[in-house]
């Protein structure tokens, strides 16, 4: 691909980007958590790791504190996602009901029965390698590659929300159910700006006492950007993880993982 259609490219990804992270944050619900055992559609849904007694439920200030921060993923800067990020449950819509949990996670909204929550942003730190060129003064090849560096950073939104009662492992399985129905893609629409979800395809992820990874491609006007999404449930908490990387959006050669050590961080802080 040469230079100006990775621009191109990339420029149309960031669009979708702008429309998922930078609005990326959902608001806590207050609802009260639900009693007893889990239904057997819930179970079938995938749960199996469910506690028989619920753990306990974190604080507000808990939560705040089992959040990400500044040092816990060496080579990244983090971020508490501000007020004007705030997206309320009710202001993400769907075309496909049975969607609506993965659109929440993408969106970091808590889910029913959710006690408090925070918020971080996870962005990798600029690599470099000492050299300064700009673009002119580099061959067309070698523009490309520098282009394709520069920007090959990967920004996570990462929520982490308290559950009373068996809430939390319920929304976990919501969730794994719901990006099995909806892998051939659905529309999410925010604040009245549609994203087109191509689809839902499984990834490989471990830690906490479950978890659950995707790759959710976008699309706009043909072009498709590549986005990770991340659920683990350690206990009562359920914490999202949701990636994306400039330069894969702009070349399907750029390898982008689901952020495997910002979600080890967080496993570790919940203990």
């Amino acid at each position: 691909m040469r230079a100006t259609a990775v621009r191109r490219t990339a420029l149309a990804a960031s669009a979708a980007a702008l429309t998922l992270l930078a609005t990326a944050c959902g608001g806590a619900s207050d609802a009260d958590g639900k009693d007893g055992k889990k239904d057997d559609k819930a179970a079938a849904a995938g749960s199996s790791s469910a506690p028989e007694t619920p753990a306990k439920t974190l604080s507000a200030d808990e939560v705040d504190k089992a959040a990400l921060a500044q040092g816990d993923v060496e080579g990244t800067k983090i971020t508490k996602a501000g007020a004007a990020d705030e997206v309320p449950a009710d202001g993400v819509k769907v075309d496909k009901k049975e969607c609506l949990p993965v659109a929440h996670a993408m969106y970091g909204v808590a889910q029913e029965g959710s006690a408090a929550s925070a918020k971080r942003k996870v962005i990798d730190e600029p690599k470099t390698d000492g050299k300064k060129k700009s673009l002119e003064d580099l061959a067309e090849g070698d523009a490309e590659d520098a282009f394709k560096d520069a920007f090959n950073l990967t920004s996570t939104f990462v929520a982490l929300h308290s559950y009373e009662g068996t809430a939390g492992a319920d929304t976990f399985s919501a969730l794994k159910k719901a990006a099995a129905d909806c892998a051939g893609g659905f529309t999410a629409t925010v604040a009245g700006t549609p994203t087109k979800i191509a689809s839902v395809a499984e990834e490989k992820v471990t830690g906490g006492d479950e978890s659950a990874a995707w790759t959710v491609t976008s699309e706009d006007d043909g072009d498709k950007a590549p986005f990770k999404l991340v659920a683990l449930r350690k206990g009562s908490s359920v914490a999202t993880f949701f990636a994306f990387n400039l330069a894969a959006a702009g070349d399907a050669g750029v390898k982008f993982e689901v952020p495997a050590e910002v979600v080890a961080a967080q496993d570790k802080k919940l203990g």
